[in-house]
């Protein structure tokens, strides 16, 4: 084994042994792993946390998470989740925190994801619960120990530049011509804008069928939301409905978006007070165009710097949802051309994709 992967190997057995010592002496008062304990690895996500399962002799189960201090921010991790369990939000509870480290210690809530009860029909069922969690959540203020950031127009943009750099130069090598960097800045422009101009409020930011548990009393858990922020009203609605990882016929999103505007106009009649539908759905439309072309840049950026390839599978349904919105608007044309002229071809010829992934871009 060459000397750089051997030593990659031995730093992750030490962080693994100084995990497990931690586990075990919040939990047991000994540094020495108890025979009778099982461990067991979850999932290591898209970013630098891995998650295991630590079940006890009694058969009690509790979450290690390994979220190294140089790539996560895991105080605010923590006071998102106790503040938001305050407010009523079904989160993890937090059991212990080494912050130095980078461990923490969270309530178990299972293995069944959203997405592994949705079929044709209980789909409907499912997501008005989900989209029930999102009048309370756009309301939670901010915490003391950690004001959300807000999405201003920087950060937009920046996430914007990931499609750019990792998925059209990068993982296509598609060159750039005066052409289409105008066309490239004149949408960017106009979906910032539509994002700006919406109601800001608190979103989760990856608010989808992977992040929403179903607990055993029948409710539905909140992960993954260390990424919260202020921002458009309409976010979390199309990241749940316009999912990355499914795709549902449009009558029924089309349903759950008239749903939504409804259920928020309830709850918070002064949000969209004076917001017709067709505004709504024009911020629903261009707020899901910004999140589907950032995460197709996150895919590509997670496979070329990463080595996490399994994602590029979920590029052509991702890339399927920019160009049906794009297509709906007329001022989107130049950019509807250059996704068929130039950048739905060189993903076909991928072969990096399967086949059947392929079959998610509808043209």
């Amino acid at each position: 084994m060459h000397p750089f992967y051997a030593n990659q190997r031995s730093g992750r057995v030490a962080r693994l042994d100084q995990l497990q010592s931690w586990v075990a002496e919040t939990q047991s008062g000994n540094q020495a792993w108890p025979a009778s304990w099982q461990w067991q690895l979850v999932s290591g996500d898209a970013s630098f946390r891995k998650y295991y399962r630590v079940i006890k002799e009694d058969g009690t189960a509790i979450i290690a998470v390994d979220a190294p201090p140089e790539q996560e921010n895991n105080p605010a991790f923590v006071a998102l989740a106790c503040h938001w369990r305050e407010k009523g939000m079904r989160l993890p509870e937090i059991l212990a925190t080494n912050f130095e480290q980078g461990f923490l210690l969270v309530e178990d809530f299972g293995d069944v994801m959203l997405r592994d009860r949705l079929s044709a029909a209980t789909v409907d069922g499912w997501y008005q619960q989900a989209l029930a969690l999102l009048p309370s959540l756009q309301q939670i203020d901010d915490c003391q120990d950690y004001p959300l950031p807000c999405y201003d127009r920087a950060m937009l943009e920046r996430e914007l530049e990931i499609f750019a750099e990792w998925f059209y130069r990068g993982l296509l090598q598609l060159p750039e011509t005066s052409q289409t960097q105008h066309v490239w800045r004149e949408l960017c422009k106009q979906l910032v804008q539509a994002m700006l101009e919406q109601p800001q409020v608190c979103i989760h930011r990856d608010f989808h069928s992977r992040n929403l548990m179903c607990l055993p009393e029948g409710r539905l858990g909140v992960i993954d939301f260390q990424g919260a922020v202020r921002g458009p009203v309409s976010y979390d609605v199309v990241s749940l409905i316009r999912d990355c990882y499914l795709r549902w016929p449009a009558s029924q999103v089309m349903y759950w978006s008239e749903y939504a505007y409804g259920l928020l106009r309830q709850q918070q009649p002064s949000v969209l007070q004076d917001v017709s539908l067709t505004l709504w759905q024009r911020w629903l439309d261009l707020t899901g165009m910004q999140r589907h072309l950032k995460a197709i840049g996150i895919f590509a950026r997670l496979h070329l710097r990463d080595g996490k390839s399994a994602y590029l599978q979920d590029i052509p349904r991702t890339l399927g949802y920019v160009l049906e919105q794009a297509q709906r608007y007329a001022e989107f044309q130049p950019f509807t051309h250059l996704l068929l002229d130039q950048v739905v071809p060189a993903l076909r010829e991928c072969s990096l994709i399967s086949v059947e992934a392929q079959k998610d871009l509808t043209t």
